[in-house]
């Protein structure tokens, strides 16, 4: 946890410093220089970390990641390289999702109303199926609804609706994207008539 009277002292505790000492030191070593194909490998070293990582998930070596244990990537989702997971606060995202070149989630702030700017966490959900396209940046506590598309450069500091094209500084809804059963979510029995 951390503390909110940032008078008093750190913002988060020991154990939370030195585990976050650990990752940088693994990921600097072990992640970052990774050749682009290992997404297996990044992802063992994320669950090392005690994130969430979903099945077939392709995070890219220059993905910059705060706080692994406030991560959840749901199945078959891409971070792309130059992201940033800034996880002070819980960050999920759903799956075959996609966070594009140079996004930043921010899941912390800091209270400015008081004195030694107490920091604030507030987790961040992006839905299934959504594109947060490059350099968007997500304010923490907000929500991006399934099938979002998040136009490049936007700031997103209030929830989007589902199956919605938003863009903008602030972001904001524009026209409605059309909904799509993904070839995965099909039944292969599905549509096949069956022998009686």
């Amino acid at each position: 946890m951390y503390n909110q009277n940032t008078y008093s002292g750190p913002s988060f505790s020991l154990k939370n410093r030195v585990k976050r000492v650990l990752w940088e030191f693994v990921a600097l070593l072990f992640f970052r220089y990774s050749p682009k194909p290992l997404h297996i490998w990044r992802s063992f070293l994320l669950r090392c970390f005690d994130a969430k990582i979903g099945s077939n998930v392709h995070v890219y070596p220059k993905v910059k990641i705060w706080a692994p244990w406030n991560l959840e990537l749901g199945d078959e989702c891409g971070i792309a390289n130059g992201v940033t997971l800034y996880s002070q606060g819980k960050i999920k995202i759903g799956k075959r999702t996609v966070i594009s070149q140079g996004a930043h989630l921010c899941g912390g702030s800091h209270d400015y109303n008081q004195p030694g700017f107490p920091l604030i966490t507030k987790p961040i959900l992006i839905g299934d199926q959504v594109w947060v396209a490059a350099e968007t940046f997500v304010h923490p506590g907000v929500i991006v609804g399934e099938g979002c598309v998040i136009g490049a450069r936007s700031v997103v500091n209030t929830d989007m609706p589902a199956w919605m094209i938003c863009a903008g500084h602030p972001c904001k809804p524009i026209k409605e994207r059309q909904r799509f059963k993904c070839q995965f979510d099909v039944h292969p029995n599905e549509g096949v008539k069956q022998n009686s």
